[in-house]
């Protein structure tokens, strides 16, 4: 694509890094079959060829406009577009660059500028997080429907993992995640301690940063990248194996921290040796597959339906991994049509864009529940709240699942309990 970006913006790294990104379309449109909004709303606009023609304009000298701001808001960052992309074009890098230029630009009602300072605020503080799930859960009877659905009901933690193991790994305790599901924390401790590894979490480590990208705050994600760089490095240098996510939208943050801190001296070495040690939970216990797959009790059979999140699939471009390994413990996965795509949670997607959210959720739990699935699976603790929301089927963490059979296998004739 030709480009003739104004001498502001050629003058900037961003700039720069956006021009390069254009260059590599070829506008060809194959992202357009991919892409959620484009397949809801038919415009071409609300589609990644229509934004990326919309960002190219605003930096080549056209006024960004409140117009461009929602097109480009509408976004869900799934990034099913760049999976499908045959030059490799990085829309979601562009996406970033082209946000942060219109907001700057364009003064948002006050309504939004409050929700999204709210949200800001509150959804990147864990304690902020947990005192306000407390509160929703004791007020659960008195909160509409829908606000409601969003609480999924309190889990049992189930007992403390084994210490003292040979090999250790980090955790990110996600804000979202220990608030809301902290028994995915201790179903992964003892999954992974039943591997040989104890895992841990630093306590001065905090959110990861992704929402505040997500909501225009890019110096808000760089503090928190620092802050758990900070928290992370002298476990690393001691030994510690490596920080394996739980939350795969937390893991496609960390793992762009390399990029996210590159200009600061002091961080940037360290932000890419934190992100080259990060790992997917389903990618670290790979290697364990058959050492588990021992131990788990098969019956009864279970008939499970995955979700991959796009953190997950398009993001980190893991996949098949947690399928693997799930076949591997004794599950019946079943045919997901549309696999691909999003299912309208998206960070805070879900609160800032309900009706596009909730059509998508809609048509992903109609491609989940097809063939009646015993309950369904995911690897984001996002998606697992938004999509119970809308089902009484039950919807956990992948993990959950294979922590629960191999405790009853443990527990059974011939088990190692």
């Amino acid at each position: 694509m030709e480009t003739r970006l104004t001498e502001e913006f050629r003058a900037t790294a961003e700039g720069r890094e956006a021009d390069a990104i254009l260059r590599a379309c070829v506008h060809c449109g194959f992202c357009a079959a991919t892409c959620p909004t484009y397949q809801l709303l038919g415009d071409e606009l609300d589609g990644p060829r229509g934004r990326i023609y919309q960002i190219k304009a605003v930096l080549e000298g056209a006024p960004a406009t409140r117009a461009v701001q929602v097109h480009l808001d509408r976004c869900l960052t799934c990034l099913g577009c760049e999976t499908t992309c045959p030059s490799g074009v990085r829309y979601g890098r562009l996406l970033e660059i082209g946000r942060e230029v219109v907001d700057a630009r364009v003064a948002r009602p006050w309504r939004e500028r409050l929700a999204r300072a709210l949200l800001r605020a509150a959804l990147s503080r864990r304690r902020l997080v947990a005192a306000t799930v407390a509160v929703g859960r004791a007020l659960r009877p008195a909160l509409p429907r829908a606000l409601a659905a969003k609480l999924p009901a309190r889990r049992a933690l189930g007992p403390v993992a084994a210490r003292g193991l040979g090999r250790r790994v980090l955790l990110l305790t996600s804000c979202t995640q220990g608030a809301l599901l902290p028994s995915i924390d201790r179903a992964t401790m003892r999954v992974l301690a039943a591997t040989g590894v104890e895992a841990f979490a630093a306590p001065a480590a905090g959110c990861c940063g992704a929402l505040r990208a997500h909501l225009s705050d890019p110096e808000g994600a760089r503090a928190a990248a620092r802050r758990n760089v900070d928290a992370w490095w002298p476990h690393l240098e001691q030994g510690v194996e490596a920080l394996v996510m739980t939350a795969s939208g937390c893991g496609l943050t960390v793992r762009h921290y390399g990029e996210l801190l590159a200009a600061e001296p002091a961080y940037a070495d360290r932000a890419r040796a934190v992100a080259a040690r990060t790992r997917d939970l389903a990618e670290w216990l790979g290697p364990a597959a058959a050492a588990l797959a021992g131990r788990v009790r098969r019956a009864p059979a279970a008939r499970v339906a995955f979700h991959p999140p796009c953190t997950l699939q398009h993001g980190q471009r893991v996949r098949g991994e947690v399928e693997s390994l799930l076949a591997a413990c004794g599950a019946t996965l079943l045919p997901v049509r549309d696999a691909h795509l999003c299912c309208g949670s998206a960070g805070a997607y879900s609160l800032l864009e309900p009706g596009l959210s909730g059509e998508l959720r809609r048509r992903k739990l109609a491609a989940l529940e097809a063939d009646r699935p015993d309950e369904i699976l995911s690897a984001n603790v996002g998606c697992l709240a938004h999509l119970a929301a809308g089902t009484g089927r039950p919807v956990r963490h992948w993990i959950e699942w294979l922590d629960e059979r191999l405790a009853a296998g443990d527990a059974s004739p011939g088990g190692s309990a």
